[in-house]
């Protein structure tokens, strides 16, 4: 048998920043000394960091100039690359089943197929949530892929030149509008509020001089809890809603979406809220992908784990990020579905992969909440930091919040291609910064 076929081989399912950042470290240590054989499967053949899908959605970012090929990752850092979506697992012969890959024109490019493994990390992220809203599916758009980022893009730049001449709604003063409701106040429902006001003043400036960039793209974030960022403290909310309503975008708090239809959202209360285009950002699920697979799952579908992140009935299956539910003994709760959450895993799982093929015991995964941080664009940035070098939490805006936001991307960057390439990276977005539109335009 030759050493690849004698490999222990670990295949991770998900190429998001946890799974791309594990099989990354994973190649240049197991991969390319040959002492395992490692597989990243994933049903897209791109990656992009999905924290940034609310800019591509604004258009003040280039999904091209940020996306990475899966291949290409691969062929630097020694690991193998399967596209397709992972369909079941047959635990008894240790297989996984892929689905048939297929062109934009439906022709099949890989067909249906099955991979062997010997350690499996499943790192598939999750999905929006409709609750079963009548209409939510069908009218309002989902942020979950740069596909979906990119067709609401194009919607909101045709709406706003239809309005520019004459062929959209008019307002009751009269004036040409666009309507945009984003459903949910959590961090990219705000996200992409303070960014869409962003792209408004720029569209102003190209050309839609008809449309006052304030007054007539009118922008409503609508929220069912009582306040919006409800996962982050109070004062962060509270400060967040202050500048909101600087920038001119409405916030309805404790109004529980009841329907969406193509023009409008209703709510319980008997609010109208007109609408050109919706998006959804109220709330997230896990795959239903996993409640298939045969094991123990949470009541939101995530795959239940221990403190080594293993499955609590197949100890040769590991999952983390938004698709584990990982115990949080501190808190006694949970692992919150957040990126910090999967960086940290995705950093212990790496070392604990590594002892578990010398064939030492697991540790144990303990979660650092190092808080939170909200970009509202070019405008500001809001947050809370913890952890021991403050003793506790501090609040932090403006400035420093948007450098230290700026800086989360850039650490992923770093673990996925080292110092040199990320600094060159950093100065070669700078400079097409200086040479290209600020919003996407067509």
């Amino acid at each position: 048998m030759s050493t690849e076929a004698r490999a222990h081989r670990i295949i991770v399912v998900g190429g998001g920043a946890g799974g791309l950042e594990l099989v990354t470290r994973l190649g240049d240590k197991l991969g390319k000394s040959g002492a395992a054989q490692v597989v990243l499967v994933d049903r897209s053949p791109t990656h992009i960091w999905k924290p940034l899908l609310h800019e591509v959605a604004a258009g003040s970012m280039d999904p091209n100039t940020h996306q990475l090929e899966y291949v290409a990752q691969a062929r630097w850092h020694d690991f193998e690359f399967q596209q397709g979506e992972l369909t079941g697992i047959d635990r008894a012969r240790k297989t996984i089943s892929v689905a048939a890959c297929v062109d934009l024109d439906g022709m099949e490019l890989l067909p249906a197929r099955e991979l062997p493994y010997d350690t499996l990390v499943l790192a598939i992220g999750c999905v929006t949530h409709f609750f079963g809203v009548p209409g939510a599916a069908a009218n309002a758009i989902a942020l979950d892929t740069v596909a979906q980022a990119e067709r609401f893009r194009r919607r909101l730049i045709a709406a706003c030149v239809r309005a520019q001449n004459g062929g959209g709604r008019v307002g009751a003063d009269g004036r040409p509008c666009v309507d945009v409701a984003i459903i949910g106040a959590g961090a990219t429902g705000v996200e992409l509020s303070a960014e869409l006001r962003n792209t408004a003043h720029v569209l102003s400036a190209y050309g839609l001089h008809q449309l006052d960039p304030r007054r007539d793209v009118r922008i409503h974030v609508i929220e069912a809890g009582p306040r919006i960022l409800p996962a982050l403290s109070e004062r962060v909310s509270t400060e967040t809603t202050k500048l909101l309503h600087k920038l001119g975008i409405d916030v309805f708090t404790a109004e529980r979406v009841t329907e969406v239809t193509t023009d409008a959202v209703l709510t319980a209360s008997g609010k109208r809220i007109d609408a050109d285009l919706t998006v959804w950002a109220a709330g997230i699920t896990a795959p239903p992908v996993l409640a298939t697979l045969g094991l123990p799952v949470s009541r939101m579908g995530q795959i239940v784990v221990g403190p080594t992140l293993q499955s609590e009935t197949d100890p040769d299956i590991f999952a983390f990020g938004d698709c584990a539910s990982c115990p949080w003994p501190e808190k006694q709760g949970t692992v919150p579905p957040r990126a910090q959450a999967a960086h940290q895993q995705a950093t212990f799982l790496y070392g604990a992969l590594c002892a578990r093929l010398a064939g030492k015991p697991l540790p144990a995964f303990q979660f650092k909440d190092l808080g939170s941080l909200v970009s509202l664009g070019h405008f500001s940035a809001v947050g809370s930091l913890m952890g021991g070098l403050i003793g506790g939490s501090m609040f932090i805006e403006g400035l420093m919040a948007r450098v230290m936001y700026t800086s989360l991307y850039r650490m992923h960057v770093l673990a996925l291609h080292g110092a040199v390439r990320m600094a060159l990276d950093t100065v070669t977005h700078w400079l097409r910064s200086k040479t290209s539109p600020r919003v996407k335009l067509h």
